[in-house]
């Protein structure tokens, strides 16, 4: 599975943007796919996660701020991020997990794209 992300930039202070991840799959069952940020200096940490069927859990920091979304048939995933902050700046991270075949689970990653938040 190749994951593409896109729509990172440079966003003003309470600002928005969305980011999109697009997967290509081609005999992969794709089951949860995420969103995880790395900022400056910083270790990765999850954003927001979506499975099959649509439950989603936020991150503490990003909740009522950003909203995770899927459209399942084109395998894309979505991250719409409001009232953005300085703190919100680092690398986001597209990621799913699936059966790369039947009985085996793999865990894929994107290139990254990069969010800053000016003050």
């Amino acid at each position: 599975v190749h994951l593409a992300e896109s729509g990172g930039g440079l966003v003003p202070s309470g600002g928005s943007l969305t980011l999109s991840c697009k997967a290509s799959v081609t005999t992969e069952r794709i089951n949860t796919m995420a969103w995880y940020r790395q900022p400056p200096q910083q270790g990765r940490e999850l954003v927001a996660f979506i499975v099959n069927g649509g439950y989603t859990k936020y991150g503490d920091s990003v909740k009522d701020r950003f909203s995770i979304s899927r459209d399942e048939a084109k395998n894309m995933v979505y991250l719409q991020m409001n009232n953005l902050n300085s703190e919100d700046t680092a690398v986001y991270y597209c990621n799913a997990d699936g059966e790369e075949r039947p009985g085996v689970w793999t865990n894929w990653w994107g290139q990254g794209t990069q969010v800053t938040v000016s003050s």
